[in-house]
């Protein structure tokens, strides 16, 4: 250890010495630079903000409320964050998703940031640095692929949802119910299948639970319409969105179709 320690002192000694031959110290100088570019970035985000606010030049200030019951809108990310949106296809809910999502990059974050620390060597030819280069070229690859699948990922279209309706009224024993069948539909197509799971149907994500069963529980119409009205205030803390824009027709229907839901027979 001292000798390593010696060897650091030496080397930073031969580079104050080029440095004063050949160059600037990096402080004050590089800082400055430094410095300055970053007010000058500031800067220009702070113009972008005003011109946004004040013009209509980079898009309207502020648009329509997004309508949570939508029936043709499937969301996706931003493209940088499509390789982390195909991770949550591979990492399950709520087995592995914590993992995939915050296990492992921030493990390889701690690493990035330990490198300098425990890769003293001088040498940085790529060529002689074959695990840099290898684990380098591995992680381009990963992201390039995952980035990829994220951005061709195909979603369940809201029209091939509803033709497993007639098989969910069949299987649930409601197919003579029209106001259950209506609920079905709506259900189907109103994006409910992006978080909930039903016979198989649809992705569990955000711990939404499955609903094959709910109607099992008996908590009731009024229960269920209250509940879509507004979920947080039937379940403290819920992250799922309000549907009271369906209308109370609509909330009715679905309320009908969950509680006819008691599994199949």
């Amino acid at each position: 250890m001292s000798r390593r320690i010696d060897e650091r002192r030496a080397e930073f000694a031969r580079y104050k010495t080029d440095v004063k031959r050949r160059g600037k110290p990096f402080y004050p100088f590089a800082m400055w630079h430094d410095t300055v570019m970053s007010f000058v970035v500031v800067g220009v985000i702070i113009g972008l903000a005003v011109v946004w606010k004040y013009t209509s030049l980079v898009g309207p200030l502020l648009a329509d409320k997004a309508d949570p019951g939508t029936t043709n809108f499937v969301p996706r990310p931003d493209w940088y964050y499509y390789f982390l949106f195909y991770l949550l296809r591979i990492f399950k809910w709520p087995e592995s998703v914590i993992l995939g999502t915050v296990g492992i990059p921030t493990i390889l974050l701690i690493l990035l940031l330990g490198l300098p620390f425990f890769d003293l060597r001088r040498e940085r030819r790529p060529l002689r640095r074959p695990v840099a280069l290898v684990a380098a070229i591995l992680v381009v690859i990963s992201m390039g692929v995952l980035t990829y699948k994220g951005a061709t990922a195909k979603e369940a279209l809201a029209s091939e949802v509803a033709g497993a309706v007639p098989a969910w009224a069949k299987k649930e024993g409601f197919a003579g119910n029209a106001q259950a069948v209506a609920g079905a539909k709506l259900f189907a197509v109103s994006g409910c299948t992006a978080c909930h799971t039903y016979l198989g149907t649809g992705s569990s994500n955000l711990g939404a639970p499955d609903l094959t069963n709910i109607g099992a529980k008996k908590l009731g119409i009024d229960f269920q319409v209250r509940h879509l009205e507004c979920p947080s205030c039937v379940n403290a803390g819920s992250p799922m969105p309000s549907f009271k824009s369906l209308g109370a027709q609509a909330l009715k229907q679905l309320a009908t179709f969950l509680e006819a839901s008691k599994g199949p027979r």
